[in-house]
């Protein structure tokens, strides 16, 4: 695990762009991430950069922290701190999953009337993306200098 961490910092760091370039699209790739958008990471993040003119890569890096091992403590985290915001539902129950059932109205239909549910985890999910987001921009700007300064020494 450190060593897929030590490679995803040294493509970021690697990038032929500007830091503050490559700094928005990560950033704003980590907001993606952490969005409740679920099921969207993937479409948004290979059609947004086109749209916004922001590196690629470093926006794709941003959104794939989300992934299937980080999905569930990310969703866990964002509906804590909305339960925290927002107050927790009485009584959390949602709609029998099944899989197969995801492509039926039925299901999508019977999902939003559960929305008391589903709220704190839209509203904790958006204060992550933007704490996080921010926080990313930062991080990832001042390591790219950093790392830039360095190999300029050299």
């Amino acid at each position: 695990m450190r060593e897929k961490l030590a490679h995803f910092i040294r493509r970021l760091l690697s990038l032929d762009d500007t830091p503050e370039h490559i700094a928005k699209a990560f950033a704003l790739g980590v907001f993606l991430a952490f969005s409740p958008l679920v099921g969207l990471h993937l479409f948004l993040g290979v059609t947004l950069p086109f749209f916004l003119g922001l590196n690629r890569i470093a926006f794709l890096l941003g959104v794939f922290i989300n992934n299937p091992w980080t999905l569930i403590p990310i969703y866990a985290a964002g509906t804590y701190l909305g339960g925290l915001v927002m107050g927790f539902p009485p009584r959390p129950t949602l709609p029998d999953f099944e899989w197969h059932l995801i492509w039926n109205s039925d299901f999508w239909t019977q999902l939003a009337g559960h929305w008391r549910v589903l709220k704190p985890m839209f509203v904790g999910s958006f204060i992550l993306s933007a704490l996080l987001s921010a926080f990313s921009y930062f991080a990832a700007l001042y390591l790219i200098r950093q790392r830039r300064a360095r190999r300029e020494n050299y």
